[in-house]
């Protein structure tokens, strides 16, 4: 899944559990809903499962700079930096939104179309929610 810097949903794509993050990058970016501006430049947060030569040529290739920290890295500017937040934090923070939806914790459907809708059902939830339109 990716998110924006509000932990709204922008693009997801759906796979087994056994499957490794980085098989999934380009899958997601090209299911992103909203066309991303040209001429900013943006970074797209990631934890160390993604640093891999070709998943960074693939982010590179899509305009985005990969900003991967490793864990040991992120305490360290903890300790060094007063007020220092993690920029992973509000992947795992959707991430959590999601589960809050029962349907979703655990997947009982067969066709993926079927989950996948559900998970776009979510995701229109938390983006609404996120816009102030729903409580």
């Amino acid at each position: 899944m990716l998110t924006d810097g509000a932990g709204v949903p922008l693009a997801l794509a759906v796979d087994g559990a056994n499957r490794h993050d980085k098989k999934l990058v380009g899958r997601t970016l090209n299911n992103l809903a909203v066309t991303r501006p040209a001429r900013q430049k943006q970074n797209m947060c990631m934890d160390k499962g993604y640093d891999y030569p070709d998943v960074r040529q693939l982010v590179a290739k899509w305009g985005y700079t990969a900003r991967i920290v490793a864990r040991g890295e992120e305490r360290q500017a903890q300790e060094r930096v007063p007020g220092y937040r993690a920029r992973r934090w509000v992947v795992e923070r959707t991430h959590s939104w999601f589960n809050r939806f029962r349907r979703l914790l655990i997947r009982w459907e067969k066709k993926v179309a079927n989950y996948t809708a559900l998970l776009h059902l979510a995701c229109a939830y938390i983006t609404l929610r996120a816009a102030a339109v729903m409580g």
